[in-house]
């Protein structure tokens, strides 16, 4: 079990990876939003709005509708639950989260990571 959860986290990487650099153009892009405050990296693996803009919405709900469906491939192949899958990807998109970028503490409250 050990194995296959480093093999999912190194899948996981990846997805988080493509996402980042793959995304389209949107009036805000994702970096640019991250940049500025409005969205931060939830503990369930998804992107949640810091900001309540319709752009912003937009750009959220199109990123965890990508992630869902990953998540959901790499659940199906690691017979593993989308629930494990997004924990997962929400610790490691956690980490990779640059200082001073949004991220969503354990209570739900929206902190600058350090």
């Amino acid at each position: 079990m050990l194995s296959l959860m480093k093999k999912l986290s190194v899948q996981v990487s990846a997805i988080i990876t493509v996402f980042l650099l793959a995304l389209p153009a949107y009036a805000v892009s994702l970096q640019d939003a991250k940049q500025k405050g409005l969205v931060g990296e939830q503990t369930n693996g998804y992107l949640g709005a810091v900001v309540k803009r319709a752009d912003v919405s937009t750009l959220v709900a199109d990123v965890n509708g990508k992630r869902k469906q990953a998540y959901a491939r790499l659940a199906k192949k690691n017979k593993l639950t989308l629930e494990q899958v997004a924990k997962l990807a929400g610790e490691k998109a956690i980490k990779k989260t640059r200082s001073g970028h949004f991220i969503q503490d354990g209570s739900g409250n929206w902190v600058k990571k350090k």
